[in-house]
C-alpha cells in the first residue's frame, strides 16, 4: 500500500498588525527560549526589527542572520548559526523565506513565514528554490508550521510584487493543463482533488482582477489567500505540478540566459499567455487579466528583448524532466518566433 504524507501549516493568520504579535504566536506553538530570523538588510528595517521586539517581550532570545540571496552558501550560514534555536523564523520575500525553509529542513528545525512581499507562492509551499552551480531549482524541503502574514506590511511593499504574486497564481491555469496532459501521455501521478485546487484558486484571481488595487488591505488579503492556497495545492499533490507547468520551464529558461531577467512571477504571466495560446485556450483573457492588475504581457515590459523570448522558448523544455506542452523536443526558432508574435509578447 503506497502512503502519502501531506504536510501543511498548523497556522496561518493573514491581516494587518499581526507582525507585533509574532511572539504570542511562538508561544502558542510552544516554542520558547532561542529562536533564529533570517532577514535580508531592508526587511530587517521594514520588519524585522518588530519580530525581534515581539519575540523579546515573550522571553526568547534571538539570533539574526542576514542574507542576500538564495544560495547554496546562504543556507549553510544559516545553519551554521542555528544553535539550540526551536524555530527559524523566515522575514523576507520569496528568496529569505527559501533560505530559512531549507536551513530548517535540512536540520529538522520548525520553520515560520512571514512573508514581507506576496510575490510568488514560495511562502506556504513545501518546496525551495535555491541557486547552485547548475542554475536554480525547487528542491522539497517542509511546510512552514505556521505562516504571519501581516498585511499592513506587504501593501506597503512595491505594487510590481503584488502583481508579480497575482501572475504568479494565475499561472496555474497552465500548469494544471500541463499536469493532465503528461497524466494522459506519460501517466505521471495525478491528484484531483489538488488540480481543481489550483484552478480554482487561478479563478479567484481572474475574476477578481478588476478589484485588485495598489495600497489596499483588501487587494493583499486576497493575494495572500491565494499564494497560500496554491501551496496548500502543492502540498496535497506532493509535487509543484498544480503550480509549475511549461510557463515555468519558460520563466526558469529566461533566468538562464536574459542579461536582465524579471521578477518570476512575471515571466510566468508572460510564459502562460503563449503557453495557453499552444493548449487552444482562451490566452486572450489570461493577458486581459494580467494587465487588469498592471503585470508586463509583452517582452518590452519584462524588460528583455525578443531574441530573449525565441530562445527561452527553444530551450525551455531541457530545463528540467518535466512532460508539457512543450514535448521532448522543444519548440523550434520558427515556431517559437510565431508564437510571441500571435500573441502580441514579441
Amino acid at each position: 500500500m503506497v502512503t502519502k504524507k501531506i504536510q501543511l501549516p498548523r497556522e496561518v493568520h493573514i491581516g494587518p498588525g499581526l507582525i507585533d504579535n509574532t511572539g504570542t504566536i511562538c508561544n502558542d506553538l510552544r516554542f520558547y527560549n532561542d529562536a533564529l530570523m533570517v532577514c535580508g538588510p531592508h526587511t530587517y528595517k521594514i520588519a524585522g526589527k518588530q519580530v525581534i521586539d515581539s519575540l523579546e517581550n515573550a522571553d526568547f532570545s534571538v539570533e539574526v542572520v542576514k542574507v542576500n540571496s538564495a544560495t547554496e552558501e546562504s543556507v549553510k550560514l544559516v545553519e551554521e548559526k542555528l544553535g539550540k534555536a526551536q524555530v527559524v523564523l523566515g522575514v523576507g520575500g520569496g528568496k529569505i523565506i527559501d533560505v530559512a525553509k531549507m536551513s530548517s529542513s535540512n536540520t529538522g528545525t520548525y520553520f515560520l513565514s512571514v512573508p514581507t512581499t506576496a510575490s510568488h507562492d514560495g511562502i506556504t509551499s513545501p518546496l525551495a528554490s535555491i541557486k547552485s552551480d547548475k542554475g536554480s531549482v525547487s528542491i522539497k524541503a517542509q511546510s512552514p508550521i505556521a505562516v504571519i502574514a501581516d498585511t499592513d506590511i506587504i501593501r506597503n511593499s512595491p505594487y510590481r510584487l503584488l502583481a508579480s504574486g497575482c501572475a504568479d497564481v494565475i499561472a496555474n491555469y497552465t500548469a494544471v493543463k500541463d499536469w493532465k496532459l503528461a497524466k494522459r501521455l506519460q501517466n505521471v501521478s495525478y491528484s484531483e482533488s489538488a488540480s481543481s485546487l489550483s484552478q480554482m484558486t487561478a479563478k479567484l484571481i481572474t475574476q477578481g482582477a478588476d478589484q485588485i488595487k495598489p495600497g489596499l488591505e483588501k487587494s493583499t488579503r486576497l493575494i495572500a489567500k491565494a499564494l497560500f492556497s496554491t501551496g496548500v495545492a502543492i502540498s496535497i499533490a506532493n509535487t509543484s505540478r498544480p503550480a509549475s507547468g511549461s510557463e515555468h520551464l519558460f520563466s526558469h529558461a529566461l533566468d538562464k540566459i536574459a542579461e536582465k531577467p524579471a521578477l518570476h512571477g512575471e515571466q510566468c504571466g508572460v510564459g502562460t499567455i503563449m503557453m495557453m495560446n499552444l493548449h487552444g485556450g482562451n490566452w486572450k483573457c489570461i493577458r486581459d487579466s494580467l494587465q487588469k492588475v498592471k503585470a508586463p504581457t509583452t517582452a518590452k515590459e519584462l524588460g528583455v528583448s525578443s531574441e530573449e523570448i525565441i530562445e527561452a522558448l527553444t530551450i525551455a523544455h531541457t530545463i528540467r524532466d518535466r512532460y508539457t506542452i512543450l514535448g521532448d523536443r522543444g519548440l523550434s526558432r520558427e515556431a517559437a518566433e510565431q508564437l510571441a508574435i500571435n500573441t502580441g509578447v514579441i
